[in-house]
């Protein structure tokens, strides 16, 4: 039986314990943790039969030159923008992601940031731990509003927006979002308002969140001319690429008091090194952006079980291409009208 060279070059964890459970000893897994091509030994790169590339290296065209030997590289994870899927095209190989995890995560973890934001817990918990006693207070929180009858706007409307738009709906907001590329009528089974533009989108909600991939056309979508037609007082939430956002223009925004709060679980640089101003008022606690800022560190998928999904199923699919010709969730379509 032949065994198969699968690269793993940026992998968080070098064991392979759940990838290994799956794929028995017909794969044999190159395993780093690296973010620069470089680091790791060409050869690996030239013989390798598969790729499982994790969120921080990038497969970029002098990297896909280098892969004489690979048929498919699978993202442990769903975007897909740190590989460059035309490239792979050209020369022969197939990209997958793995877009059937996480989605209860991330969903869970944008309403959680617009709880925080809307409820003043940052601002109640720094108070009481300034003094318990003049601290307790509830008013002056300054985000803090009823989100029933409010009007969440949503970009892009597919599985993770849907299903953040459910849960912003069990408030009792009204939903409304903007995606062309859902089918015409596509509402009427939703329930859902649709918006046939972005900006009659923004002119109508109240909370925006962003759902859709970073590619050419939607990075930095949120700029300073797009957060001008907001409405006044709005909240924006990010949970879906940090490239999505100018961090500078969403920094005016906040401090001129035309946007209300923000919470980002992603940023342009990952990690933000050198931190942007943003980042730097909210890490000093500057008293304008108090209450009205939130970060994470791209965890919004993050679960024990979706971490476990999310391995498990880049193997499966990486067995299922290699051993039974079988692709699933291929995002570069015309692969295999090129020879490699």
């Amino acid at each position: 039986m032949r065994t198969y060279k699968i690269l793993v070059p940026d992998a968080h964890l070098r064991d392979l314990a759940i990838e290994s459970a799956i794929s028995g000893d017909q794969f044999e897994y190159l395993i780093y943790d690296e973010t620069d091509p470089s680091a790791i030994p060409e050869q690996h790169w030239r013989e390798c039969d598969g790729i499982l590339v994790w969120h921080r290296m990038r497969i970029a065209p002098q990297t896909v030159a280098l892969l004489d030997n690979c048929k498919l590289i699978v993202r442990v994870g769903v975007g897909f923008d740190n590989v460059d899927v035309d490239a792979c095209r050209k020369a022969g190989i197939a990209v997958s992601n793995v877009p059937n995890y996480g989605t209860t995560e991330v969903a869970d973890h944008a309403i959680a940031m617009l709880l925080y934001l809307t409820r003043g817990l940052g601002t109640y918990e720094k108070r009481l731990k300034a003094d318990p006693v003049t601290g307790f207070v509830a008013e002056g929180a300054p985000v803090v509003r009823r989100l029933r009858g409010l009007t969440f706007g949503a970009i892009g409307l597919g599985r993770i927006g849907t299903a953040v738009a459910r849960r912003a709906a069990a408030f009792d907001m009204k939903i409304a979002y903007y995606d062309p590329y859902l089918p015409e009528g596509h509402e009427l089974g939703i329930g859902f308002e649709r918006k046939q533009t972005l900006e009659e989108l923004l002119a109508a909600s109240d909370i925006v969140s962003l759902h859709v991939p970073l590619s050419a056309e939607t990075r930095t979508m949120i700029n300073d001319d797009l957060l001008a037609q907001l409405r006044d007082n709005s909240i924006l939430i990010n949970i879906a690429r940090g490239g999505l956002v100018d961090i500078d223009a969403l920094y005016r925004a906040l401090q001129s008091g035309k946007l209300a709060a923000a919470g980002l679980d992603v940023l342009p640089v990952e990690p933000p090194s050198p931190a942007p101003a943003l980042l730097e008022a909210w890490r000093n606690e500057e008293d304008w952006l108090a209450g009205r800022f939130i970060v994470s560190p791209h965890a919004a998928f993050y679960s024990e079980a979706g971490y476990v999904d999310m391995r498990t199923f880049s193997a499966e699919i990486m067995l299922d291409f290699l051993l039974r010709n079988k692709i699933r969730n291929n995002v570069n379509p015309g692969w295999e009208q090129h020879s490699h």
